[in-house]
Parts: structure tokens; C-alpha cells; sequence
């Protein structure tokens, strides 16, 4: 029997930008922030880094899934991709740049975040005036 472990959120991260050490591999994370101040609605975000690790990922393709909205409960799909697991040994780092993001009005945003279909974490993004 083949026990399968369930993939475990080390980090998530909102963020201006990563950059990553070409000598080094090593991740440099620019301008963390947990809140979006906007002057007038709607409004679009040009450009952020949501910065995830994971670890207990089993080896081979899984699928990342970020959904946001106003309502927890219906949360529209922002992003979806692939990546790779090496082993569940492994840390994953998955760099996910959202570009003109929209918000209609001020509130908390909820975001789920999803691996193969499971949820991993509910958090939210504050978005005021």
C-alpha cells in the first residue's frame, strides 16, 4: 500500500517581484504587501507576484489552482498550471505573476488556493478606498 501524502503550504507570499540569483538559485522577494489601497473603484492592479512553496508534493505533474472573488463561497478561477514534483522531499517554489487584476469595489477578496483539486489554504486580500 502506497501512502500518499497531502502537499503542505510553507509559504504564500503577495508580492511586487522575485528575483532569483543566477549563481545561487537563491529567491529574493521585493515589496511584500497584505492590502491593495486604491482612490477610486474599479480599480486594476497592474502587476503582483503571489509567492507559494510547497513541500509533500509526491513525485510527478500537479496542477496549482488560485481563485478569487467578493463571495467565499463562489470564488472565480484566477490562475491554473502545471508543475513538476521531484519528490515529496523536495520544496517548490512557483512564482505566479497576475497582470491586471480587477477590483470592482472595496472588501475582502477571498483566494483559495488549490493543488490537484484539494484546497490548501483560504485566505483573503484586502482591497479599501
Amino acid at each position: 500500500m502506497r501512502l500518499h501524502s497531502k502537499p503542505q503550504l510553507l509559504a504564500w507570499l503577495t508580492c511586487d517581484g522575485v528575483h532569483i540569483d543566477p549563481g545561487s538559485g537563491k529567491h529574493t522577494i521585493l515589496g511584500i504587501f497584505s492590502n491593495i489601497q486604491a482612490g477610486q473603484f474599479p480599480v486594476t492592479h497592474p502587476f503582483m507576484v503571489w509567492f507559494l512553496t510547497l513541500t509533500d508534493c509526491s513525485s510527478g505533474e500537479h496542477k496549482v489552482r488560485i481563485s478569487m472573488g467578493l463571495d467565499p463561497t463562489q470564488p472565480q478561477p484566477l490562475l491554473e498550471r502545471t508543475f513538476e514534483s521531484q519528490s515529496p522531499l523536495h520544496r517548490i517554489n512557483l512564482i505566479n505573476e497576475i497582470r491586471n487584476l480587477s477590483f470592482p469595489q472595496p472588501g475582502e477578496y477571498a483566494l483559495l488556493i488549490e493543488i490537484d483539486d484539494e484546497p490548501l489554504l483560504a485566505t483573503s486580500l484586502t482591497v479599501s478606498g
